[in-house]
């Protein structure tokens, strides 16, 4: 095979950092940085990156949206947080993702350059799929799963009726591994071979495979080189591969059965394990097991994808890399949100990567982002005023160089958040009358699918997916014809479908009440901010005799630069069960207010069908200060010994509920008299509330919010006109999720 070429590496390099808008002054900047990194003694770090969208739309094919943010997402998240040298990492995208490319690339730059106790990292993202195996090493299948490169049209024939394909299979990737000089390997793979298609607003990274395809015999020719470049015998080879991984580590984003989501994020699209596990990964401090990244990483991942898919790493047989640090990279510093890429003057140029993806329209004009130092000591600020997808334009207050970590100080949320509801093609000539109908109510956008992030999509049963569902077991499906809302992922929303045939525009206004609560638990679930927030409080749900934690959550950087260690946080792990509550589960909360302040405290409650509760403050008789809870105290609910006369019972609809915990250095007045004003209405005097106009109440609680961040930094302390802004040294908000069954 013939070698890259210099010409290519530097095209492929100038092509990213055109898209990143550095300088050549940053460039050169960051690699003295990294040339110093380097000069200590650390071994080696190399790593290909390869992101293919542009499928050619053939039928058989179809394109992806989030591949190329996917390699832009790994990159820096080596360069910054693992101390790879950017010489040292080589992109292959769309045209440069050939077969010949990527087979020639993982040599030149991986096999002939690593040594013995280097470190090498290969992501792939893009289309997979899976071809007969003569070998049968998966039983009963006989299938090896493939990955597809910019230019595997079929040679003969077509993937749907058979065919000879030009894949690339796990067998030679297991050769590939094989040939490295270093066991330091880590193989991530953001594809799957199940599913594809779409999936509501998703787009599946898969293309159809199966045993009436046959790999080209170029690849086996290839097989066949590596063997005699690795001195194995096919016999060896077969029983090699058979015990499982080559070299290292491999981390795949999905279960063999389910689906590699392609998804949108407020404005850009990505992976969403690569996206998931990038961010996690910048936030955490210090060296954590491979085992315990892929469990964390695994239970946000089935959130971020609608798809439930879960996320599985496998290891070198009788190997201990499980418990080694991820990438093999020993790494202690502080969480981040965001990078430096350049700076010019007073402006800065920054990598938003680390920033939790459902929060990421939170960090545009008005945000302020704090630059630390080694120790997480604050040095000075960037105050954004732009963001294009992840990269950020921004005034620099202070001095700062590329490469200085951020950490978020404040976020901006603006006063036209909307909710978006993407309109399923099950809708037909009725989308438009749908859209006009959406789109009077306040707070509402609505979209066609697959054009931008959708929170929740309007569409019609139809017979073929009520059948699928039935495949699936869901359980009280709705009738045919009728019209309901889904997640992102084609789920049901429950109790949002009514009878066969009705109107699309009375569905719509039936639905009105609902879309209202949708619209406020979107609005405030911008503001969680359980990796950033300041304030020192913990939250534990606990069965009502409290013999058994669900679960607890607690910010991170809670206490002195998030050093704090309060004795009630817990250390063990919670059962992989604890989550799911069977019908008729009754639970309590308790809050600790572990800071040398006074907190304010709101706990609200977002049942399956998107319905908000709160059940705490919940004496609407008492003064301003029913929702403070004082310095070094503690609050439980329901509590018999201060009246509460109510019970926390899991019941029906069966589902996944919400409880968000807001903590607030400053009153909330605001949203505490419109609570009070809800619960007179309805003759309450104390015990939980559902407020008619939750919009209302969640909008009054983000000026109270806002208050207090405006009181805290001053009159005109950085927020933006049209923007409420909040700030982590004032407030946390956490979430608990449970599922009812």
């Amino acid at each position: 095979m013939p070698p890259i070429k210099r010409r290519h590496f530097l095209q492929s390099t100038a092509s990213l950092l055109a898209s990143l808008g550095l300088s050549q002054l940053d460039i050169q900047r960051s690699g003295d940085r990294y040339a110093r990194v380097l000069a200590q003694g650390t071994p080696r770090k190399l790593a290909l990156l390869v992101g293919i969208n542009n499928y050619p739309e053939t039928g058989e094919y179809s394109a992806l949206r989030g591949c190329l943010t996917d390699v832009d997402l790994q990159k820096q998240l080596l360069i910054n947080r693992f101390g790879f040298n950017p010489k040292n990492i080589l992109t292959l995208t769309d045209a440069q993702a050939t077969r010949q490319g990527i087979l020639t690339a993982f040599e030149e730059h991986l096999i002939k350059q690593a040594q013995p106790g280097d470190v090498v990292v290969y992501h792939y993202s893009g289309h997979g799929s899976q071809v007969q195996d003569p070998d049968c090493d998966s039983s009963p299948t006989c299938l090896n799963s493939t990955f597809v490169p910019i230019d595997s049209a079929a040679v003969t024939g077509t993937r749907g009726q058979g065919g000879v394909v030009q894949d690339i299979m796990g067998h030679t990737l297991f050769l590939l591994m094989y040939a490295l000089k270093t066991e330091n390997v880590t193989v991530v793979l953001d594809s799957c071979y199940s599913g594809g298609g779409t999936r509501g607003n998703l787009q599946i990274r898969s293309v159809r495979g199966g045993s009436q395809l046959q790999i080209a015999n170029t690849e086996r020719e290839y097989q066949q080189r590596l063997l005699s470049m690795t001195n194995l015998s096919p016999d060896d080879f077969k029983r090699l591969r058979r015990q499982g991984v080559a070299k290292g580590v491999v981390i795949a984003s999905t279960k063999p059965d389910q689906v590699a989501a392609d998804a949108a994020f407020s404005d850009i699209y990505a992976g969403a394990f690569t996206y998931v596990m990038t961010q996690y990964l910048w936030q955490q401090t210090k060296n954590e097991a491979l085992r315990n990244v892929v469990v964390n990483v695994a239970r946000s991942t089935r959130k971020a994808s609608f798809t439930g898919q879960e996320p599985l790493a496998d290891i070198k047989q009788e190997s201990d890399y499980n418990k080694r640090a991820i990438y093999f990279v020993e790494q202690q510093m502080p969480a981040a949100e965001a990078v430096i890429l350049g700076v010019e003057g007073d402006r800065a140029q920054v990598w938003l990567g680390g920033i939790n993806p459902k929060s990421l329209q939170t960090f545009d004009q008005g945000a302020i982002l704090s630059i630390i130092d080694s120790q997480g000591k604050p040095q000075g600020q960037v105050m954004l005023e732009s963001r294009q997808k992840l990269i950020g334009q921004g005034k620099l207050m202070g001095t700062a160089q590329p490469g200085a970590l951020l950490q978020e100080q404040v976020r901006g949320i603006s006063n036209n958040v909307t909710l978006c509801i993407g309109l399923d093609p099950s809708l037909g000539n009725d989308a438009t009358a749908a859209k006009q109908a959406l789109q009077s109510m306040r707070r509402i956008e609505a979209v066609p699918l697959r054009q931008k992030e959708v929170h929740y999509i309007l569409g019609r049963m139809t017979d073929a997916y009520s059948r699928q569902l039935q495949q699936q077991r869901v359980a009280e499906l709705p009738p045919i014809g009728s019209v309901g809302l889904f997640t992102p992922g084609l789920e049901l929303i429950p109790k949002s479908f009514d009878t066969a045939g009705e109107p699309v525009t009375a569905a719509i206004t039936r639905l009105q009440a609902k879309l209202k609560s949708l619209v406020a638990a979107h609005l405030v679930k911008l503001i969680l901010n359980p990796d950033s927030s300041r304030l020192n409080v913990t939250a534990t749900m606990t069965r009502e005799d409290q013999k058994q934690v669900l679960a607890t959550v607690f910010p991170v950087r809670g206490g002195a630069l998030g050093q704090g260690s309060p004795s009630n946080r817990p250390t063990q792990p919670l059962p992989a069960d604890a989550s799911k509550l069977p019908l008729g589960t009754r639970v309590q909360f308790r809050i600790n207010n572990d800071e040398s302040r006074d907190l304010y405290i709101s706990i609200l409650v977002i049942d399956p069908t998107g319905e908000i509760s709160v059940i705490f403050p919940n004496q609407w008789t008492e003064t301003d200060d029913v929702m403070r809870v004082g310095a070094k105290q503690s609050i439980q609910i329901p509590d018999p010994t201060k009246g509460d006369t109510f019970a926390l019972v899991a019941q029906e609809p069966k589902g996944v509920a919400e409880v968000l915990i807001i903590a607030s250095a400053t009153p909330m007045s605001k949203a505490l008299q419109a609570l009070r004003e809800v619960a007179s209405r309805g003759g309450n005097n104390r015990g939980p509330v559902t407020p008619n106009e939750p919009t209302q109440v969640i909008s009054n609680l983000l000026d109270d919010l806002d208050e207090g961040t405006r009181g805290s930094r001053g009159s005109t302390g950085g927020s933006s006109q049209g923007v409420k802004s909040v700030d982590t040294s004032q407030m946390a908000a956490m979430s608990i999720t449970f599922e009812v069954i």
